[in-house]
C-alpha cells in the first residue's frame, strides 16, 4: 500500500437470498386417510405442513386419523398430535367443509354417523361430484378387506407385526438421518414385494372398484391399505389417497376436475430426519 493512501473497505457482501416461501396448494377437493394419531408412526409434523399449505372448499377424512386400537393398548399423544386436530378444527371453522368417514382403527365414531362435532360432518360413506361431472364415492375401506370382517382377531396380530416393523423402520432411519440420507420405509418396500401382500393389494382394489359400480358411482375413492394409487379398473376409477404414516401422500380435485395424487414425502424430507433424530435421541435416553 502507497504511504498515505487511505484503505478502501472491501465492498459488503449482499446477504444470502431468503429461500422463497412454498406455494400454497390451492384445490376444489382433498382427501387424506390412515393419519394414525396416537402412534409414534404418525408423520404428524409433515401433515401439518401439509394442512398449512392447503386452501379447499371440502376436505375428506377418509378413516383411521385416530388409531384407537393402538390408544388402548398405551397412551402416546404428543403435542404434534393434538396440533392436528386443532388444524382440522380451525379449517372447518373458517369455512372448509370437513366430512369425516372413520375406518377400522376409529371405529368407535361410527357410533355418531350424521352428527357433527366441532364443524366436523362425521358420515358413514359419501358420494363426491367433481367439477366435471363424475361422482366418486367415498369409503375407508376396511369393509372389503376379509381379514377385518372374517377375522377380527388376526387382524389385531397383523396390526402389532406391523407396528413392530416400523419400530425397525425407526431404528434404521435414524442411522440414515446421521448420515443425513432421506426417509425410506421398511414397510412400504415389503408390501409391494411379497407376493401374498401385492396379491392381497390388487384384490381389494378390484372389491372396492366393484362396489363403486354397483352403487352407480364413476369412480371410488378410499384408504386403508396405505398404498396410493390412481388408476382405472374396468372402466371405474379407483383411487387411494394413500396414508401418514409410510407415503405422506394426499388425493386433491383441481378446479377442472383433474384428480392427482400429491407426494409430500420431498418437501417435508428435513422434518423426517430432524423428528427421526428426535425419536433416536429420546431412545438413548429412556
Amino acid at each position: 500500500m502507497v504511504a498515505g493512501a487511505v484503505a478502501r473497505p472491501a465492498p459488503l457482501e449482499p446477504p444470502p437470498a431468503e429461500p422463497p416461501a412454498p406455494d400454497r396448494l390451492g384445490v376444489r377437493t382433498a382427501w387424506i386417510s390412515d393419519v394414525h394419531l396416537g402412534t409414534p408412526g404418525c408423520q404428524a409434523e409433515a401433515l401439518l405442513d401439509f394442512l398449512r399449505q392447503l386452501d379447499c372448499e371440502t376436505l375428506y377424512l377418509v378413516g383411521d386419523i385416530v388409531d384407537g386400537w393402538q390408544l388402548r393398548r398405551s397412551w402416546y399423544w404428543p403435542q404434534s398430535h393434538n396440533d392436528v386436530v386443532q388444524k382440522l378444527l380451525r379449517k372447518a371453522r373458517k369455512g372448509t367443509r370437513v366430512v369425516f368417514v372413520p375406518g377400522n382403527h376409529d371405529e368407535f365414531a361410527r357410533k355418531y354417523f350424521d352428527h357433527e362435532f366441532g364443524g366436523i360432518e362425521v358420515l358413514e360413506d359419501a358420494m363426491h361430484t367433481t367439477a366435471d361431472g363424475k361422482r366418486l364415492w367415498i369409503t375407508h375401506g376396511d369393509y372389503f378387506d376379509g381379514v377385518i370382517q372374517c377375522a377380527k382377531w388376526l387382524a389385531y396380530v397383523g396390526d402389532s407385526a406391523y407396528e413392530f416393523t416400523l419400530r425397525l423402520n425407526r431404528g434404521f432411519n435414524s442411522l440414515r438421518a446421521r448420515l443425513g440420507l432421506p426417509y425410506w420405509s421398511l414397510s412400504k418396500y415389503l408390501k409391494l414385494k411379497v407376493k401374498r401382500a401385492v396379491s392381497f393389494i390388487g384384490d381389494f382394489e378390484m372389491a372396492v372398484a366393484r362396489e363403486a359400480r354397483k352403487r352407480g358411482a364413476d369412480g371410488v375413492v378410499c384408504g386403508h391399505i396405505h398404498h396410493a394409487e390412481l388408476r382405472m379398473i374396468d372402466g371405474i376409477l379407483y383411487a387411494n389417497d394413500g396414508d401418514w404414516v409410510e407415503s405422506l401422500t394426499a388425493l386433491v380435485e383441481h378446479a377442472d376436475g383433474r384428480l392427482e395424487i400429491v407426494d409430500w414425502s420431498q418437501r417435508a424430507a428435513p422434518a423426517h430426519q430432524a423428528r427421526t433424530r428426535r425419536l433416536a435421541e429420546t431412545a438413548q435416553t429412556d
